[in-house]
């Protein structure tokens, strides 16, 4: 089999069982990352080696977190979350006491149940909506069990971390008190139906693998989703060329806002 005709069928097996659309995705990149998967697993091609890691569980999942980049920490970019916490948010609660916020493409909870901690500090008595979505169900699951490593939450302050886990040998799990503060659900942000009403939206790295025409269509629709005056939160600095501008005001470094 050729290499383009066994990439076009993996390319196909692949969005039939996980509905992930490859042609959406920059195609050197990803071909890279894959390649590097087949490489160090001895397949001769894509198609061998997705029947293969269809045959286990555990490796399908490995393969599909991989693929779907679920790298994440509590309160990573600290200087970000700072943003949120002293910036953001105080704004967005001179307008609305109660907020909906989404966290796109949540990975393993990181970053919704951070957000959980930053508004129970700051509105105790006041429930907020989370909602935290991402494609990779396995990926899910380890979000809703709240259990993670030291690593995971190196960046937390330590008053925070005795807070709001309990400790469990060398594991940390979530105190219920703020993992009932998110719902999660799995949503393709390149095929789903999008929610509308938010008042804030977060979007970490998700989209870095985007083709140009994805990234256009998944911003208009996080415009789309969010109130008028409500805030889509980047994690980078800078201005990607390709956001769509019309309608849109620019706010500086990693907001952006929707036109009031």
């Amino acid at each position: 089999m050729s290499e383009d005709r066994d990439w076009e069928q993996f390319k196909q097996k692949l969005k039939a069982k996980t509905e992930i659309d490859l042609d959406l995705y920059k195609e050197p990149q990803m071909k890279r990352r894959i390649n590097n998967l087949i490489t160090r697993a001895g397949h001769k091609g894509c198609v061998e080696y997705f029947d293969h890691v269809c045959g286990n569980k555990d490796d399908f999942a490995a393969f599909i977190e991989y693929l779907t980049i679920n790298v994440s920490e509590f309160f990573r970019t600290p200087e970000k979350f700072s943003k949120l916490e002293t910036d953001v948010i105080p704004d967005l609660l001179t307008r609305s006491s109660k907020l909906n916020i989404w966290s796109a493409g949540c990975s393993i909870g990181a970053e919704p149940y951070s957000l959980a901690i930053i508004m129970k500090e700051m509105t105790p008595t006041t429930r907020h909506r989370i909602l935290a979505s991402d494609l990779d169900i396995e990926i899910l699951a380890k979000a809703k069990r709240g259990v993670y490593t030291a690593d995971e939450i190196k960046s937390m302050a330590p008053e925070r971390r005795r807070k709001y886990f309990d400790a469990d040998g060398d594991h940390f799990a979530v105190k219920s008190e703020i993992k009932n503060m998110i719902e999660f659900k799995r949503h393709n942000l390149l095929q789903d139906k999008f929610e509308t009403g938010f008042d804030l939206i977060l979007c970490r790295n998700v989209v870095i693998y985007f083709t140009d025409e994805a990234k256009d269509q998944l911003y208009r629709h996080f415009f789309e989703a969010l109130k008028p005056g409500g805030i889509l939160f980047r994690w980078r600095d800078g201005v990607d060329s390709e956001l769509p501008q019309d309608g849109l005001h620019e706010l500086p470094a990693v907001l952006l806002s929707a036109a009031a």
